[in-house]
This record gives C-alpha cells, structure tokens and sequence, in this order.
C-alpha cells in the first residue's frame, strides 16, 4: 500500500498565510504611545485606535509565544480579538478592520468565530473573494471540516470541504478530504470526480491513484465497507496500527469479497505477529478469483506460522531468499536459527542438511537430515541424503 498522504490541521499554515496578508503589511508601529480618552473620539477615530491596538496586541503575542502555539486563551491574543472586535462593531463596513478580525481569529485556531468574520467581511468587500483572504476562509473550512470528519459527521465535513473548495480551488487538502468524505458516504461517481481533480493537483499521487482506483470498484463492496477501509486508512497514516488491522478486519467482514481489505489485514497482522489474524486473512484473500500469488504466498506463511511459530517460519524463509541468490553461509545461519526457533520444524532441518551437504560438511549434514527424518518419516529426500551423509560422499 502506499505511503499515506496525510492531512492535518495546523496553525502554523495559518500563521504563514495570515502574515503574507494584510495584517503583516499594515501593522502599526508597536512602540506604546497615549490614546486619547475614548470620549474625545469620533466612532471612526475609537475604531482605528482599536485596530491600532489589535496589531500591536497581535505583534506581542507572535513575539512572546512559542512558534505555532497561537491560541485565544492566551492573554495577548485574546486581548488583540477583543481589540479587533471593537475596531469592526465600531465601523461595521470597514472592510479593512473585518479582515483584521478576521485575521486574528484564523490565526489562533478559533474556527466557528473565524469563520463569522470572514463571511462578514466578504459580505463588505464582494470582490476580494480571491487571493491570499480566500485562501485563509478555506484554511478555516478545513479545518472546520477535518474536525466535523473526526466526529463523524459527514455531511458537515462534506459542506465545509465544499465550500473550501469554492474559496480556494488549488488546496489539496480539502480537494482529498472531499474526496474521501464522498467515498466513505456512498457516494462514488462523485469521489472519483473529487480524486480525479485532487491528481490535477498533485499529479502521480500514489494515494490519491490507490483511492481513485477504490472508488471506481468500491460499489461492489458497499458503504459500510467502504467506510470502514477509509478510516483504517486513516488510522495506519496516524500511526494506529492496531486501530487499522481492525478496521481492515471491519470491512472485510462486511464485504467478504473485498481483496484489498483482507490483504491490508493480513499484512499488518503479520507485523505485528498475529498468527491467527495473519491466517483468517489470508484464508479470506486466497479464497477470491482475484487472489494473487502474494496472497498465496502469505498464506502458506501464516499456516506454517500456526504450527511452527510465526518468527521460526520468517527466518526459514529469510534463509531460503539467501540461498536462492547464492549466501550459503547467510542461508545456514538462519537455517538453523529456525531449527532453534521450532526444533520440530522439518523443513527448517532438511533445508540446514542441504546446505551443509553442499558445502561438504557431511558430519553436520548428516545431523540434520537425521533431525529432518525423524521428524517426518516420509520424507525420502532427506533419508536419502543422509545415507549419503553417512558415507562421506
């Protein structure tokens, strides 16, 4: 499976995104000076003291907190919001003091106000729906959609996504996570339109083809399946592995016939050395016309692994690789850390007798041959070789 392209919500994107705006450019001076009492003011001068007061408030907190902490329980910030909210009650179709609120809560992570500000503020400035303000109202959508995705709820996500979208066509995270969204609702036709797009964005994808290609055949496996193959996804990109293998375990059976799903179960049980899980697997994968030679493969393994012990098997194997390209002496090593491993494991003996016979070591050979028939008495290439062995030649 491909590596995941995962998608989180960060504040340091918003921070970057806020700071090659307007709110960087017009930043007032923040060398403290003696406003005038609010009463001696008009309406337009207590608004543009208050904005004043907002960029300083917010050029003190960048300074003062760590890098990418922004938050508006912190004092600074919280201060500057309140300063930014009197600046835009104050003159409400002030265009420039809206985005400067505006800017202030996308900055610390507050989404539900965020979002508020910049709808008011496009309602005052319709024309300035492009540039670097869109692409901070769909940061804002994003991650208003991520935390509704968390939550389970997926028609908000799909909303929030959307609209993201509409903001800001070029953002790759919420053109995949709209996709996904569309994929784990049932929706299709409409995912392999969203993925088609997301590889517009990011040609080549390796995940975005994996899940393209998913969505095109998920309509034989159904939602719940579905679903439950996405948020496994989701869970091994975060790390969860054994989150993922149940997942995995959830969407096979729900749709028996679902190959990736049982391949995904099988190859993370075998990691984490789940024999049994391993082998349901697998059994599950080899049994579908579409079963590959892989899967077969990692079948046997799982098999040999319920009889013999599954790290006893996978050293075997690693030996039997080493002797196919020709290390003998790698090969019996493993060879007989296998026998080590499983001390009943026939195979792993024969296999050790072998390589020894080549190497002319008869007196080792002819110890694990002998270990090899004893085990399995039908074993007549290993009787054979042992007489052989025996004799020296």
């Amino acid at each position: 499976m491909p590596n995941a392209h995962r998608t989180t919500p960060v504040l340091a994107l918003a921070t970057a995104l806020l700071l090659s705006g307007s709110l960087a450019q017009t930043a007032a001076p923040t060398t403290p000076t003696t406003p005038a009492p609010v009463s001696q003011l008009t309406t337009g001068q207590q608004a543009a003291q208050a904005a004043a007061e907002a960029r300083s408030l917010a050029d003190r907190a960048r300074t003062t907190y760590p890098a990418g902490s922004a938050n508006i329980d912190q004092t600074l910030w919280k201060q500057a919001a309140a300063a930014a909210d009197r600046a835009a009650q104050a003159a409400p179709n002030n265009p420039e003091y809206l985005r400067l609120r505006a800017q202030i809560y996308t900055e610390v992570g507050f989404w539900a106000a965020a979002q508020d500000a910049w709808a008011t503020y496009f309602r005052a400035a319709p024309t300035e729906t492009d540039g670097s303000a869109a692409k901070q109202a769909a940061l804002v959508q994003y991650n208003l959609g991520y935390a509704a995705y968390t939550r389970n709820q997926t028609d908000q996500a799909a909303r929030f996504f959307t609209v993201c979208l509409e903001q800001d066509p070029q953002n790759l995270d919420c053109a995949t996570w709209a996709a996904r969204v569309a994929l784990e609702s049932g929706n299709y036709t409409q995912a392999q339109t969203l993925y088609a797009n997301a590889l517009k964005l990011k040609p080549g994808d390796r995940t975005l083809t994996y899940f393209q290609t998913l969505a095109q055949s998920a309509g034989r496996y159904g939602p719940a399946a579905t679903r439950a193959f996405s948020r496994a996804y989701a869970d091994l990109d975060a790390g969860n592995k054994a989150a993922a293998l149940a997942g995995f375990q959830e969407a096979a059976r729900s749709a028996p016939n679902f190959t990736e799903a049982w391949r995904e179960a099988g190859r993370l049980a075998l990691e984490a050395g789940n024999t049994q899980a391993a082998l349901t697997a697998y059994q599950g994968a080899a049994a579908l016309p579409t079963a590959s030679a892989a899967d077969r493969y990692n079948l046997g393994l799982a098999q040999e692994g319920a009889q013999y012990g599954l790290s006893a098997v996978q050293t075997f194997r690693k030996g039997y690789g080493q002797y196919t390209t020709g290390d003998k002496a790698g090969a019996e090593a493993s060879f007989l850390a296998a026998t080590a491993a499983a001390p009943t494991y026939a195979k792993a003996w024969a296999w050790l007798g072998r390589v020894r016979y080549e190497a002319k070591n008869y007196a080792g050979a002819a110890e694990a041959y002998g270990k090899a028939a004893q085990l399995d008495p039908n074993d007549k290439t290993s009787a054979y070789y042992l007489r052989l062995s025996q004799q020296g030649k």
